[in-house]
């Protein structure tokens, strides 16, 4: 074979290459936008009066005949869906890696998300039941999803570029959740100029997300390819028994297994900070609704260019030192949160502005530096551990929060416990020689990680 043969061919793979990646990058343009409108601004005080005005006179709704409070219930259905997504994730994973078909996997669950996620337009009156069933439905679908989108990461980026190819995903997708929210600010604070009522047009923002998840996930369905793998033709296992062959494999490779649980502690933190800073705000520090509307955009736009800013730190110092970085940072930034004032929506958008730089960067090399650490052949059955980590196991945080402003009656307390998170993550997380970890795992160890 001739020399131009060869580099025509080298050309033509890297080509290959680079479209597939930017196919990849959609789904997370696709997807984000349920996580950012959906979840984190829309659904839960909506689901909540939609429950509050079926409720008794005492307060209570009763799906299946359990008293529940109705100010408890978005709460209650989102716990079901990580439930729910715990027993499916890691067949799902099972099943890509023995298939070697993750593609028409990941359409079944993006579309399966993007239906329930658009017939929460239907959401009016007294349907807190029907609300319910789409959150969870919803929810469980993008964690599946995300499951077989992440184990694609190996297969379309060689181990240098794996870095920089996590980090432009998350990118793409805070800025899709950070337009997206902006046109539904629009609609939702405008809503009499379009002549529509405030509550069809939060049920309009709630449907758009679903649509706009339909449509964007045509793209990497076109681009991204299935490959076979060394595990095709093996009978899946099921749900917790599956996850537990997963995990004796990983005892195989425990230094993989390691950075798992460092990663399980201080993502724990980082989605206990995400979920609950909304609630610093309002009750601690007295802030308006719109103030922390647009301190959530203020974090999705910050959080673009910390994830690319992250990305190409890593390029000179390695994903896991750029890690730590990150994780003394959100120490610190919780640090400052504890002080700041009451009734002063500058300095939280300060604080807003702090986690938006670290949010993107710190999720996205995480997800790159696991991806070297899994074998050939199983990268949806060891990420849909890694999926559950991140959305499955998130509850200590929580928790931890919710006690602490039991015991004190203080939210600065509450916030400030989450330091032990990534204190505690960043001692973890230090002691995992990584690159003994790619080595043991089968797989080449690029110059910097």
């Amino acid at each position: 074979m001739g020399t131009e043969t060869v580099r025509a061919q080298a050309t033509e793979e890297v080509t290959e290459r680079r479209r597939e990646q930017r196919g990849w990058y959609f789904y997370d343009w696709a997807c984000s936008v349920y996580s950012t409108s959906v979840l984190t601004v829309f659904l839960g005080p909506y689901l909540t009066s939609v429950a509050k005005h079926a409720a008794d006179a005492d307060g209570f709704v009763h799906p299946l005949g359990i008293p529940v409070r109705a100010g408890s219930f978005f709460a209650y259905a989102v716990s079901a869906s990580v439930i729910v997504s715990i027993f499916v994730m890691p067949m799902a994973g099972a099943a890509a890696d023995r298939t070697g078909r993750k593609k028409p996997l990941l359409a079944l669950c993006a579309y399966l998300g993007a239906t329930a996620t658009t017939g929460m337009f239907f959401l009016d009156g007294d349907r807190y039941l029907l609300g319910g069933l789409l959150l969870i439905v919803a929810n469980a679908s993008v964690a599946v999803s995300m499951v077989l989108y992440n184990s694609y990461l190996p297969q379309i980026a060689p181990p240098e570029e794996r870095d920089a190819v996590s980090s432009r995903g998350w990118a793409f997708g805070y800025a899709a959740g950070s337009l997206m929210l902006v046109v539904n600010l629009v609609l939702y604070s405008a809503h009499d100029s379009f002549g529509v009522s405030e509550s069809t047009a939060v049920r309009i923002c709630l449907a758009s997300a679903g649509v706009w998840w339909g449509a964007f996930t045509l793209v990497p369905l076109k681009r991204l390819r299935d490959r076979p793998t060394a595990s095709a033709g093996q009978a899946p296992g099921h749900g917790w028994r599956q996850l537990a062959a997963t995990v004796r494999d990983m005892r195989g490779k425990p230094l993989t297994l390691a950075f798992l649980f460092a990663y399980l502690v201080y993502n724990d933190g980082i989605q206990t900070v995400i979920s609950q800073a909304s609630v610093y705000g309002s009750e601690e520090l007295r802030l308006s609704q719109s103030t922390l509307i647009v301190a959530v955009l203020l974090v999705q736009v910050l959080a673009v260019g910390g994830a690319l800013g992250m990305g190409r730190l890593a390029r000179t110092y390695g994903a896991k030192r750029t890690i730590l970085g990150s994780l003394v940072a959100w120490t610190v930034t919780l640090g400052a949160g504890y002080f700041l004032p009451a009734g002063a929506p500058v300095w939280f958008f300060v604080l807003a502005a702090g986690i938006g730089l670290v949010l993107g960067g710190s999720q996205a090399l995480s997800r790159s530096l696991f991806s070297h650490l899994v074998p050939s052949g199983k990268e949806a059955e060891y990420f849909s551990a890694y999926e559950m980590s991140d959305r499955g196991m998130s509850w200590l945080g929580p928790l931890l929060f919710g006690l602490t402003y039991q015991l004190t009656g203080s939210y600065r307390d509450a916030i400030i416990s989450l330091v032990a998170f990534f204190v505690i993550g960043f001692v973890l997380l230090a002691r995992v020689p990584v690159r003994q970890a790619v080595h043991d795992a089968g797989n080449p160890v690029p110059d910097r990680i």
